[in-house]
């Protein structure tokens, strides 16, 4: 029973990191059909080098890249879980349905999360160093962090981004570390490292509970279907509009 469970977290509730887990698993994404795997086309020339070079069969490759597709999926349920937790532990911390993804504006504090800073090329990183200084602008209290998962170092520092070529910096928009956000949330320090201790055996809880389905693809099965040679088959999906690729569907 849910009530018997103590994870020890002092800045949460055991119910609410409870739920909140659960939630995220029960976004997890298990099953995958091939109209779902095709929804972006499939590169079949970089499937082609994939398996000559590795000496890997094409439907080795094709599950390669059916389990990519499934992580991509569920690394988006990772960005839920990042996102939504703070608003069960403070409900000043809320999440709107566009713009920053955390705001608090009690204490005009607007957030950007990102799992690495290298997952933003520097066209994104301008335009979203643009949009805070546009909210500085309108409101000289407030202050936006760019605060990440994955950072190098546990910090808290002015974020100094190139715009345009120019070397930028404003006290009020910072770079902080996840550990760094969660301190700032919490007035814990270790409310971070106390999360990750606990976190295995309340997902475990959750997993023994709902026991999510367990992974079923279609893929493979729906791509015989249309022939017996696949590589034919997913280069005719990604090319069926060109000329001369009629017969790749044999």
């Amino acid at each position: 029973m849910l009530e018997n469970r103590k994870y020890g977290l002092e800045f949460i509730s055991d119910r609410d990191i409870y739920e909140h887990v659960k939630h995220t698993v029960l976004q997890y994404r298990f099953e995958i059909d091939l109209d779902r795997f095709t929804e972006n086309i499939i590169d079949p020339i970089k499937l082609t080098f994939d398996s000559i070079v590795y000496q890997r069969s094409i439907r080795d490759v094709l599950e390669g890249e059916i389990s990519r597709q499934l992580d991509k999926s569920n690394t988006n349920q990772i960005g839920y879980f990042h996102e939504n937790i703070f608003k069960y532990i403070n409900p000043e911390w809320i999440v709107p349905k566009k713009g920053y993804d955390i705001i608090n504006e009690k204490e005009f504090i607007y957030v950007e999360i990102k799992n690495k800073y290298n997952t933003m090329n520097s066209s994104s990183a301008q335009k979203i160093y643009i949009s805070m200084q546009n909210t500085i602008l309108k409101n000289p209290k407030a202050k936006c962090l760019l605060v990440e998962v994955l950072a190098k170092n546990s910090q808290d520092v002015p974020w100094e981004p190139s715009v345009d070529g120019v070397s930028m910096s404003d006290n009020r928009i910072r770079r902080m570390s996840i550990d760094k956000f969660y301190e700032l949330v919490t007035k814990d320090p270790l409310a971070f490292k106390n999360l990750c201790l606990a976190l295995p055996k309340i997902i475990e809880d959750v997993v023994q509970e709902t026991q999510p389905s367990k992974k079923a693809n279609t893929v493979i099965d729906d791509l015989q279907k249309l022939g017996k040679d696949m590589l034919k088959s997913i280069y005719w999906l990604s090319f069926k509009n060109y000329e001369g690729f009629d017969d790749f569907r044999a």
